[in-house]
């Protein structure tokens, strides 16, 4: 199954969500090399982004020939938004997604991300501006509502198509939800109804059964993983085979496995340089061995060294539990 959006397909319609801290450049290549059918940037602050605050443009950084990624951009002011838009379609970026739907406090005390459900006619303001900034396809990504009382989606999507956005993702909560309880993808139907855009569900969509379980509630056109895909990369291409019949990824185990998380693990200190790539690792290093199994003494020195040798030199035992869970 083809999603288009504009002049870009997406085939097939399994997307890596954003996510703070996660998925940088290094993540998002090495999902993509899994397979996937799109991969989406960390947020981006458009001000930020704009005035080049230290950081900010690493995690946007794109490659110009990268096929199906996503830069996601939040704020609450429609200049800065459309000149963070031009700055990365000019860098490269194939697709701009507009974050209305990170519940973080720090984000929605600045009335961005999730904040601007209370504030549609603001939202829409932001939209236009990126939209006519940007000769990209725009998508949107959101929530239910603020909270059980303004769960407005579907009223937002419909406005955000008639702005021209191409496509709306809709995380199946609440912002007043968090991350608690379970994504409510019958919900996301309602969105659907509402718009003829492609709509895509996102929340709680882990691995194939998820998956299929959503798009059966939801009547969706796609899914987007995201803390499902946190130490198995991997599980986008298994979604896109077992739904879509795209070509079976190759998951590594054994000394495959050892290989492609030290591959990662390099790409991290180059990209970040092998201070903060040390520090950055951590979260993902600990997920690749909460799949493996990793004994704790031995998980504790490959997270607390700060030698990035013998951090290459522990994984091979750290990972070598994995070969024994899966037989």
């Amino acid at each position: 199954m083809t999603l288009q959006l504009a002049d870009k397909a997406l085939n097939p319609p399994v997307l890596l969500a954003p996510m703070a801290g996660i998925t940088d450049r290094p993540f998002r290549d090495l999902v993509m090399r899994f397979g996937a059918g799109m991969v989406v940037s960390e947020m981006v602050a458009s001000q930020e982004m704009v005035q080049a605050k230290p950081g900010v443009r690493e995690r946007a950084e794109l490659s110009a020939d990268v096929e199906n990624t996503a830069v996601q951009l939040a704020g609450r002011e429609a200049h800065w938004m459309a000149e963070a838009a031009r700055q990365v379609a000019d860098r490269g970026a194939r697709v701009i997604d507009i974050n209305m739907g990170c519940p973080a406090k720090k984000v929605t005390n600045g009335y961005s991300g999730s904040a601007l459900l209370k504030t549609p006619d603001h939202a829409l303001t932001l939209i236009e501006a990126v939209v006519e900034a940007v000769d990209v396809p725009v998508t949107l990504k959101t929530r239910l509502g603020w909270d059980d009382s303004l769960l407005n989606a579907p009223d937002v999507a419909r406005r955000a198509q008639d702005a021209g956005i191409c496509m709306v993702t809709i995380h199946g909560r609440t912002r007043c939800q968090f991350y608690k309880g379970n994504a409510d993808w019958s919900a996301i139907r309602t969105v659907k109804e509402a718009v003829s855009i492609p709509v895509i569900a996102n929340g709680d969509i882990v691995d194939t059964n998820a998956a299929r379980a959503a798009l059966d509630r939801s009547a969706a056109d796609g899914v987007m993983v995201g803390r499902g895909a946190q130490g198995k990369p991997w599980v986008l291409a298994q979604i896109c085979h077992d739904l879509y019949g795209a070509k079976a990824p190759v998951i590594p185990t054994g000394d495959n496995l050892v290989e492609m998380v030290r591959a990662h693990y390099q790409s991290m200190l180059e990209f970040y340089g092998s201070d903060l790539g040390l520090r950055v690792a951590r979260k993902h290093l600990g997920w690749y061995m909460d799949e493996a199994g990793t004994p704790a003494a031995l998980r504790r020195s490959v997270l607390t060294s700060r030698d990035t040798d013998e951090v290459l030199r522990l994984l091979g035992d750290a990972l070598a539990a994995q070969g024994e869970v899966a037989a």
